[in-house]
């Protein structure tokens, strides 16, 4: 991604901010916009602390966390990731721009930066595989889901340093490869990829959803509250 110089300084410079905890989970929405500016070391081994943090079924902690920063390696994977892409957003493109797909959830504004940040993935900075271990012969639903507490986690400390990061499984069509490529063990599984990078473009707001007492039952599904 080409780089303002003057905005490429501003994003190297930013502070950790102090911001409230309600404030931050409402006000940090995905970003796929991410500029190529490096992250710093110890900002990055801060946002992991945060990670570890995180709740795990019976404190198992049965997670790890791949970084990467080879490019080469981002360079195959997002090949991957792109084809994903394909597969389940690019073919309906001209339909879910023009309003036309009914299965669309995205809308065409989230839908083209989701389209940039699959044509520039590698161009993150930063990835962060999250992985679960003990999870690749399971035939539970749940298994591995104790990992996305931490990966929450992970985000908002990314956020209190003024990065942006969103959580992505496109590349999971090829996921005997990607453990292959980055030697991970036969018995975890990547629950997800994680690339951080400072915005490029946007701002943090409160992201788009459906209101709490659309998704909410008390007492027995489909029961609402009478507030």
């Amino acid at each position: 991604m080409k780089q303002n110089k003057v905005r490429t300084r501003e994003m190297e410079n930013v502070e950790q901010q102090s911001i409230g905890l309600i404030e931050a989970l409402h006000s940090t929405p995905a970003r796929r916009y991410l500029s190529d500016s490096p992250i710093d070391d110890e900002i990055l081994w801060e946002i992991l602390d945060a990670a570890i943090r995180g709740p795990s079924g019976g404190n198992s902690q049965g997670w790890a966390w791949l970084v990467v920063k080879d490019q080469a390696v981002k360079n195959q994977i997002s090949e991957w990731y792109r084809e994903g892409w394909n597969q389940a957003y690019g073919v309906r493109r001209s339909k879910i721009l023009e309003g036309e797909d009914a299965a669309d959830t995205l809308g065409p504004k989230n839908y083209l930066s989701a389209e940039h940040l699959a044509n520039h993935i590698q161009e993150a900075p930063i990835w962060i595989f999250a992985i679960q271990r003990n999870t690749a012969s399971s035939r539970s639903p749940r298994a591995g889901s104790s990992i996305y507490g931490a990966v929450q986690h992970l985000m908002l400390a990314a956020r209190a340093h003024g990065i942006g990061a969103t959580l992505t499984t496109l590349y999971a069509g090829h996921e005997g490869e990607v453990k292959q490529l980055l030697g991970i063990p036969e018995d975890a599984l990547t629950m997800a990829l994680i690339p951080l990078g400072y915005p490029d473009r946007g701002r943090w707001s409160q992201p788009k959803r459906q209101a709490v007492d659309e998704v909410t039952h008390w007492d027995r599904w489909g029961q609402q509250s009478q507030r």
